[in-house]
């Protein structure tokens, strides 16, 4: 696969890396232990160097999911995790105050069954401490060679200006994607002026975009889009347009729909690196083949004249996670 930098950072990921959360956490039951290990090792073996994980996903399972599926070629890839949740559990708000931070990455360096965290996010924006002083602590565990990289997730541009001042910001993950184009108004603009890598999540809009989910489709009790208003039976009715249109482009280029997605994203800028998560081996093969697709400017051109037409229905929270997004 393909290898892409993170910004001015220096840190060298592949094209696409893989979400690991939905392997312990958020989409439905637990993947078993032993078939979420071979399809992290299969997804090294296919090219991916870049797995994304954080406390919260289990909380705690999913770090070391990773930590014993990676441990035989660790100095091979780059994992990510992250910080900011009190005890790890998002329903209890955020933590990032400095001694909850050294204690995370205390914590995750054993989960992760390794002696540095290669980028280590902030999960969400802590409202209760300066951005400067996480960036701060951040700086110090890179300092003591515990942690190389420092990144923030659904942070907004004066938060991310204020801690790229104090310690280098190496990428910003939020939401991006065909269905949520709203980092492209002022996020996109300032991580390339500033020299940061983006990673996009969701970047298959939790799934809805492979064109697998309909108005009809109905989710396991535990899994959280039951929550997301944007995956309401009548907004899921009302979005199958955007749907039905990825389709049709994707038909034409003999590609499916989560290809089609995948490829737009990557033609989006060279430093972006999105993050599909799966539990099945054939839709990691699927997804990995998008990085072989060209878009040419007639085909991003037509693609996003489409797609503007459509009005997506629905915010992608539930009024607690929402009030937890920067601006």
């Amino acid at each position: 696969m393909q290898k892409r930098i993170l910004g001015k950072s220096g840190l060298e990921v592949s094209a696409l890396g893989l979400g690991c959360m939905g392997l312990s956490f958020g989409y439905g039951p637990a993947t078993d232990k032993q078939a979420a290990i071979n399809l992290i090792r299969a997804a090294y073996e296919k090219g991916v160097t870049f797995f994304d994980t954080a406390e919260a996903y289990g909380p705690f399972t999913n770090e070391e999911l990773l930590g014993e599926a990676l441990e035989p070629f660790r100095s091979e890839v780059v994992i990510a995790t992250k910080f900011g949740f009190k005890e790890g559990n998002p329903p209890l708000g955020t933590d990032s105050r400095p001694e909850n931070i050294r204690a995370v990455a205390e914590a995750a360096l054993k989960r992760l069954r390794t002696d540095v965290i290669d980028l280590f996010y902030q999960h969400r924006v802590d409202i209760n401490v300066p951005i400067e002083e996480v960036a701060g602590t951040v700086k110090q565990l890179i300092q003591e060679g515990k942690v190389k990289h420092f990144g923030l997730s659904e942070a907004g541009v004066a938060t991310i200006r204020k801690a790229h001042a104090v310690q280098p910001v190496t990428a910003l993950q939020s939401e991006y994607s065909l269905w949520w184009r709203e980092p492209e108004h002022e996020i996109l603009p300032a991580l390339e002026e500033l020299g940061i890598g983006f990673v996009p999540f969701s970047p298959l809009g939790k799934g809805f975009l492979t064109g697998k989910i309909d108005e009809n489709t109905s989710f396991d009790k535990s899994d959280f889009r039951n929550t997301v208003p944007r995956f309401s039976e009548e907004n899921r009715k009302a979005n199958q347009a955007l749907v039905d249109l990825l389709g049709k482009i994707a038909k034409e280029r003999n590609a499916t729909s989560a290809q089609i997605a995948l490829a737009w994203l990557l033609s989006q800028k060279p430093w972006i690196v999105p993050i599909p998560g799966t539990t099945k081996l054939h839709r990691l093969e699927e997804n990995i083949a998008s990085a072989n697709i060209t878009l040419n400017q007639a085909d991003l051109k037509g693609i996003t004249s489409a797609i503007s037409e459509i009005d997506v229905q629905g915010v992608r929270y539930n009024e607690q996670a929402q009030k937890m997004i920067d601006r």
